[in-house]
């Protein structure tokens, strides 16, 4: 296990889905990672989560999904460089999404550029 929670837990989703599984059960447990999963599950990418506390694991129903990452470095983008990094992620125009961290909490990069904010890249999914 690296330091990173969300990198290691989007790599267990996505070699699950690699793997036909569509359940996995992650053993690490953060704010962060829950955000995360409360994002992909209004996208459709994950099915449903349950934690448990006793044993602080979650159990993911993956859904439509093909590719899950975190960005590493986290680069901190302005409102106007989403669109830069968003054609460097993602592979068309309106597939996929991408975590934005702002002020504001965890956000789609479509919200943060309505919202004309800017923020720090978490990860993105399609």
């Amino acid at each position: 296990m690296s330091q990173d929670t969300v990198a290691d837990a989007l790599n267990m989703i996505r070699n699950a889905k690699k793997a036909r599984k569509d359940k996995v059960k992650i053993r690490i447990i953060s704010n962060l990672l829950i955000e995360i999963l409360k994002i992909m599950k209004q996208k459709g990418a994950i099915k449903k989560y349950k934690i448990n506390a006793k044993d602080k694991s979650m159990d993911i129903t993956i859904g439509e999904l093909f590719e899950c990452k975190s960005i590493k470095p986290r680069f901190s983008v302005d409102k106007d460089q989403i669109e830069k990094y968003r054609r460097r992620y993602l592979p068309a125009r309106n597939i996929g999404t991408m975590i934005v961290s702002t002020n504001k909490g965890l956000m789609t990069h479509e919200e943060a550029q309505e919202e004309n904010i800017g923020g720090c890249l978490v990860a993105y999914f399609y």
